[in-house]
């Protein structure tokens, strides 16, 4: 992903320091707009009380989030896997090995011991938390594993067509957090099982967000974005994780950390992978009186002013500036009302 990158003035807004550069912009030195007949500029805008939102432009890419690796253990040979894209839920098979089902568990704990009557903990409960999603009953949910658990396992087992052992080994399920999407496949059928199956997702979509560090005070879990997409329009999203650590840059690039955002609605990007512009919110200024950009004449002793246009006359008002964003400025100073005119480039 390529790193962060701020964009300046743009229709998004960005913070530009009162007093700063404005010639960039294209308001020029000191000069005033050009006066139309009797001295009156060519046009005028009204000074506004409105909200102005700041914002800072980042990258991002929409895809489906972090990938992880499905391994197999204990030897045989795969007889099938599951194509690239496809979603995987809890008791469907992930894969196969010497053609019996290897099916997806939901939970946190890999099955890293051989669970049987009599054992206790965690990994049994959450075992037992999938035969009753799953449909199965007659134990309690608990952290005990008791003769009535391994009766509902060897149901399931018997219904998936496996040995009905009553008791569940490493390797004999894949565990993931929630349904799974297959990102790409590590081996191929035929293959001898013992590394790698493939990798997967989960099956929302997200935006990642390597964000230079000096943009972390921007990013708030829970803060909402705005999403830009590759093909037009746009998406609503929620920052769900702001990384802690900061990952150094190679060369000139920046420091960054890690930014997930959830997306809200429906998108039509066919690409597992697609880069996307974010717009995260700085802050938001409310009730502040704003003017069109280029409404402020650049002083030559410093600072800023507007052109008051009253009862075909014209007077030049100093004025303090704030945020410019939207194509407009915050401004503030003695003697400015909401409603007043001001005058303009045509």
């Amino acid at each position: 992903m390529s790193r962060a990158r701020a964009v300046a003035l743009s229709a998004a807004g960005v913070v530009v320091a009162a007093g700063a550069g404005l010639a960039t912009v294209g308001l020029g030195g000191g000069e005033a707009p050009t006066t139309g007949r009797g001295g009156l500029p060519p046009a005028t805008a009204p000074v506004e009380r409105t909200t102005l939102v700041e914002t800072q432009q980042v990258d991002g890419t929409l895809g489906y989030g972090s990938t992880r690796t499905a391994t197999t253990s204990g030897g045989g040979t795969v007889t099938w896997l599951p194509a690239a894209g496809t979603t995987l839920r809890r008791g469907r098979a992930a894969y196969k090995v010497d053609n019996r089902p290897v099916p997806l568990l939901y939970g946190r704990l890999p099955v890293y011991r051989t669970l049987s009557p009599g054992m206790e903990g965690p990994d049994v409960k959450q075992l037992e938390l999938n035969l009753r999603a799953l449909g199965y009953s007659g134990f309690t949910v608990d952290e005990e594993f008791g003769t009535a658990t391994a009766t509902a396992l060897k149901d399931w087992q018997g219904d998936l067509g496996l040995p009905e052992t009553g008791t569940l080994a490493p390797g004999s399920v894949l565990i993931a957090p929630g349904e799974i999407r297959v990102a790409e496949r590590k081996t191929s059928v035929g293959e001898r099982a013992g590394g790698p199956v493939f990798t997967y997702t989960g099956t929302e979509r997200r935006v990642m967000v390597d964000l230079d560090v000096q943009y972390q005070r921007l990013a708030k879990k829970g803060a909402k974005v705005t999403i830009e997409l590759p093909e037009g329009g746009t998406l609503e999203g929620t920052i769900t994780n702001v990384g802690t650590v900061a990952t150094a840059g190679q060369g000139d690039d920046p420091a960054t950390i890690d930014v997930t955002i959830a997306v809200r609605g429906r998108t039509s990007v066919p690409y597992d992978r697609a880069p996307v512009l974010v717009k995260l919110i700085a802050e938001r200024h409310e009730g502040v009186l704003a003017v069109p950009i280029g409404a402020l004449l650049a002083q030559p002793s410093g600072g800023y002013a507007v052109q008051v246009v009253e009862n075909g006359r014209t007077r030049t008002l100093p004025v303090e500036t704030g945020v410019f964003t939207q194509g407009k400025v915050e401004i503030s100073g003695p003697g400015l009302t909401e409603g007043m005119k001001v005058g303009v480039p045509s």
